[in-house]
């Protein structure tokens, strides 16, 4: 399949459905019901997978995304951008077609592409989607559709886990993570970093790259449209003592990111970052969309030559794109 061939897809598809279920079974079969429900007043053939076990979804995922593309069927996730990504990395790599019901704090991919938040609502929308192709970044060849990052921010991702487990999943709870993390311990990085030709060392705190225009728009990047134009927006930020780096939250959440000296931007396809230096191999703590792997330095940024196939609400008047 070449890398922008639509991948085969019935008149009425069948579904076959992961099921993050690891943060309440209960709620997980709930919305299992709701699409058996829907299924069979549509008369379509679904199969679904509930996994109560985080790190049981990406090995469960490869196994629905084959059997969807085999079916010439839609392989749906359920759950927030991290399922999401795990479950839509599995589609990329079988050829098949990718939907979600989306949920989770932000629900940055699910509000990009037009999903409803109800599940009951959401699940009618992709019985009515339409399909496209859309971007998708790559670190090391792992994909993501949101963001992808290595230092301070990863460290954040873990305080939100912390505070989500003993004040629930909420976007206050996240900030209070946040806070948590800005006055903690930091450690720098010395980076090298490549893109388009050009070279760069420098120390710094944390590397972001956003997938995802919403995202980037919120915290007030202003060069956040170019992720429809084909590239990737990485943003390094430099070594800031608590205080600054409060500031920098504060700019963040009031939409001024933009205006912060302190954070280098750079719009690219290809970004290749080296940890200290090129003459050093070891491995770094990467987050992808919320969930944290460990990679081999050095770190390639770039975006996926092969679209992500998605089954997505339809747009009457156009609609943001990650």
């Amino acid at each position: 399949m070449s890398a922008m061939a639509r991948p085969p897809l019935d008149t009425r598809p069948p579904w076959v459905v992961v099921i993050n279920a690891a943060s309440g079974r209960q709620e997980g079969e709930a919305i299992a019901g709701l699409i058996r429900d829907a299924l069979g007043k549509a008369g379509i053939q679904g199969s679904i997978r509930l996994v109560s076990h985080a790190e049981e979804i990406p090995g469960i995922a490869e196994q629905a995304a084959r059997q969807a593309r085999e079916r010439n069927g839609v392989l749906v996730g359920v759950g927030g951008d991290g399922t999401l990504s795990a479950v839509a990395a599995a589609a990329i790599r079988a050829g098949a077609v990718f939907s979600a019901v989306p949920g989770g704090t932000f629900n940055y991919f699910g509000r990009s592409h037009g999903f409803p938040e109800e599940p009951r609502v959401a699940i009618q929308a992709i019985l009515q989607g339409e399909l496209r192709p859309i971007q998708v970044g790559q670190v090391n060849g792992h994909i993501f559709l949101v963001n992808a990052s290595f230092g301070l921010y990863p460290q954040l991702l873990e305080d939100r886990e912390a505070f989500k487990r003993q004040w629930g999943r909420s976007r206050p709870a996240a900030w209070g993570a946040a806070l948590l993390t800005l006055f903690g311990q930091h450690r720098f990085h010395r980076l090298h970093l490549k893109a388009g030709g050009q070279e760069q060392s420098m120390l710094a705190s944390t590397v972001f790259v956003g997938n995802n225009r919403l995202q980037l728009e919120h915290v007030g990047v202003p060069e956040a449209p170019l992720v429809d134009d084909g590239l990737l927006l990485g943003m390094i930020l430099r070594p800031l003592g608590r205080l600054g780096l409060l500031r920098l939250a504060v700019q963040g959440a009031m939409g001024r990111l933009g205006d912060a000296d302190e954070v280098e931007r750079v719009a690219f396809r290809h970004l290749e970052v080296a940890p200290g230096g090129w003459w050093r191999r070891k491995t770094v703590k990467v987050a992808l969309d919320g969930e944290q792997f460990r990679m081999r330095s050095p770190l390639v940024f770039d975006v996926s030559p092969r679209p992500l196939w998605l089954l997505a609400p339809c747009r009457l008047t156009g609609g943001a794109q990650a």
